[in-house]
């Protein structure tokens, strides 16, 4: 039996994270995002007792621009999905592809302690993970 190296989602996981409000619009959400290859938008909690939410751009895609919502009409919290499914960062990257499968995720926070350390997505686990 060949032992291979454990890749954690920590390895493969992009760092930076836009964050937003869930009472901001569309519009500013888009306008106040600080990272060019962000395709998430995480949630933020009202207070410690709450769960973060996400926003993919296919959420705006479908639920905004597909049905001809201005996006300065529309709040994040009308869109957003929450409670958010997220990964713990040392997880194996097979284990979080294995859930992605069976959950029909793209991509997830990763966070740890209340924290978000970044967002880990099917393509990340392949480019990063499998090229190793």
């Amino acid at each position: 039996m060949s032992k291979h190296e454990i890749i954690r989602v920590r390895d493969v996981m992009k760092q930076n994270v836009d964050t937003v409000d869930g009472m901001d619009t569309v519009e500013a959400a888009l306008r106040k995002m600080d990272h060019v290859e962000t395709k998430t938008l995480v949630v933020n909690k009202r207070d410690e007792n709450d769960a973060y939410g996400i926003v993919m751009f296919s959420d705006i895609a479908r639920k905004v621009l597909a049905r001809d919502r201005p996006p300065s009409r529309v709040n994040i919290y009308e869109i957003m999905t929450k409670p958010v499914i997220s990964v713990e960062p040392d997880m194996d990257i097979r284990y979080c592809a294995r859930l992605f499968d069976r959950l029909h995720l793209t991509r997830a926070p990763v966070i740890s302690k209340g924290e978000i350390l970044g967002v880990v997505s099917f393509s990340d686990m392949v480019v990063k993970g499998i090229k190793k």
